[in-house]
């Protein structure tokens, strides 16, 4: 079951994409608040009910960075939010395609999630929504944007310097002896 709410999260980012590029933000905050909590769900059954799976690991946390893609590609093509806070990101997430790569070739798997990393993906949730809702709903706007850009700003910025973490564990374990 919380591989198939995965699935389906997977299934709506090109509807949340649909949405905010049409500037349908109030629909595309109701697909993201299903996702959001459904994405709960599926955690919460997998570990109650002993279900965790690799495939779960895997789409999980590629779900998550979708809809943030999505969400970033949309809200930018609509200069809601700058071109430079989209690469800022992706940025990021590249650097760490290349580190899980680079990591793979000496032997390793993935880098273990770092706490940070968690707390600067938690503040981009949080952002990019509140953003969205002052699009939706514009007379809120002058309360949701400062909030909303002071949790992107903070987001990207610790999205970086867990980035470095990351770094830094994989030039340690490209220094471990090869066995």
């Amino acid at each position: 079951m919380p591989n198939v709410l995965s699935f389906i999260r997977l299934a709506l980012v090109p509807v949340f994409l649909y949405l905010i590029i049409s500037a349908q933000d109030a629909l595309a905050l109701i697909v993201l608040v299903f996702s959001s909590l459904s994405d709960y769900a599926d955690g919460v059954i997998a570990r109650r009910f002993n279900q965790i799976t690799r495939l779960g690991q895997l789409l999980d946390p590629a779900a998550d960075r979708l809809f943030i893609f999505a969400a970033l590609i949309g809200l930018a093509a609509r200069d809601v939010i700058p071109w430079w806070l989209f690469l800022v990101i992706v940025g990021r997430d590249i650097m760490l395609v290349i580190l899980g790569i680079i990591s793979a070739n000496f032997g390793f798997g993935p880098l273990p999630v770092h706490h940070l990393g968690k707390v600067a993906t938690a503040a981009l949730f949080y952002a990019l929504p509140i953003l969205m809702l002052g699009q939706a709903f514009p007379a809120i706007a002058g309360v949701t944007d400062p909030i909303g850009w002071a949790f992107a700003l903070w987001g990207a910025f610790l999205y970086w310097w867990a980035g470095f973490i990351y770094v830094a564990q994989s030039v340690r374990i490209s220094r471990l002896p090869r066995v």
